[in-house]
């Protein structure tokens, strides 16, 4: 049917980031599929374009660094789905930007609190938050907080669009003085386990149940034997559920298997009672629990999670952004060496060029041949 998933997913989540970049009208994030707005802004969007064609407008004079930060902390705001880190970071590199998008959700993150808790965050529904002012008044609220000066697709300035917008309920879209939580809703992970980055979405934090977890390690290297294995009762409460084989050149690319385990974690009531790590991609459904997800480098070239073996010790600090393997580095450098250099499974066709030519997941898994990001 028409629309999108009905929560803060991923499809949501990017509608809020690009109205935050700039890239969309004013008003125009989220929009009910099949309304009268969604046609009319469709209809006035068209227009919009021609105009900046004329007017020598492009993409790339509205998507400045200030746009991305601006992004980020909608994104924070909303504890929108981990999905957007990639994609804001891949297209800040095709805007040919040198920024590092993954440091700015811990940066900005680190000032921004949830503002809206839309589901799977809390009772909200997407349709409530559209009805409060959607992305406008979301906005509205991080005012203080934003690069209003950013220039925008209507070819006014942040602040001038913001100016007279009104927040039309501000239990769904509250203020900065009394958010949802206080805390970093997403949150980028790095440490002996994942050198360059891993991410992690944590919703709505009310305590700190969730900001640190030690456990032993249960390895799967896919997912149909990770669902199988919860089913037989071998993962328990005090793991860390490890699936590797899932990354970008290991798929090759990424296609969700991930998710499904995690599902079946929600469905075998695990989720508070073990930490789940993997180099594969997440759903924008997925926050409950500790659920650490694209780990780079990936296990199919060598990346630390293809060392760790079960029994491994593994230790998580959300506060202090820490993934870290308790194995001395003697015996990584030793199981290294038996390992032998790590080959991806090879694929043919476009998938082949895919897995020859995609780049690390923390630059946004782009495609530059014979070139590092």
């Amino acid at each position: 049917g028409p629309g999108v998933c009905a929560g803060m997913a991923t499809a949501n989540s990017m509608h809020i980031a690009c109205e935050a970049l700039g890239m969309t009208l004013p008003d125009s994030a989220p929009v009910l599929a099949d309304s009268p707005k969604m046609k009319a802004r469709a209809r006035v969007s068209g227009e919009r374009i021609v105009a900046m064609i004329e007017a020598d407008m492009k993409p790339r004079d509205i998507m400045t660094a200030g746009a991305f930060k601006n992004a980020v902390a909608c994104v924070q705001a909303v504890s929108g789905s981990i999905n957007c880190v990639k994609h804001l970071q891949a297209t800040a590199y095709e805007a040919g930007l040198d920024l590092d998008v993954y440091g700015m959700f811990n940066e900005i993150g680190a000032k921004v609190p949830v503002l809206s808790a839309v589901r799977p965050n809390g009772k909200h529904t997407i349709a409530e938050f559209e009805d409060a002012g959607g992305a406008s008044a979301l906005l509205k609220q991080l005012e203080p907080l934003l690069d209003t000066g950013c220039m925008t697709v209507n070819g006014k300035t942040q602040k001038e669009n913001l100016t007279g917008v009104k927040v039309r309920n501000e239990e769904v879209i509250r203020p900065l003085s009394r958010p949802f939580s206080p805390k970093q809703a997403i949150i980028i992970l790095r440490g002996n386990l994942a050198p360059e980055s891993s991410i992690v979405r944590l919703g709505v934090r009310t305590d700190d149940s969730r900001d640190r977890f030690t456990g032993t390690a249960i390895i799967y290297e896919n997912n149909q034997d990770a669902m199988a294995g919860l089913e037989r009762g071998e993962v328990k409460p005090g793991h860390v559920l490890i699936l590797r084989g899932q990354g970008l050149k290991g798929g090759p690319a990424m296609a969700g298997g991930a998710s499904l385990v995690v599902f079946a974690i929600y469905s075998a009531n695990l989720q508070n009672d073990i930490a789940f790590v993997t180099d594969g991609q997440l759903s924008g459904l997925c926050n409950k629990g500790i659920t650490i997800a694209e780990v780079a480098p990936e296990s199919a070239v060598g990346g630390p999670l293809c060392l760790v073996e079960n029994g491994d010790r593994i230790s998580i600090d959300i506060d202090n952004h820490l993934l870290h393997l308790e194995v001395p580095e003697q015996e990584l450098a030793a199981r290294l060496a038996r390992l032998g250099e790590q080959v991806p499974p090879a694929a043919t066709g476009y998938l082949g060029i895919y897995q020859r030519d995609v780049q690390s997941m923390s630059t946004g898994a782009v495609l530059v041949k014979n070139k590092v990001c």
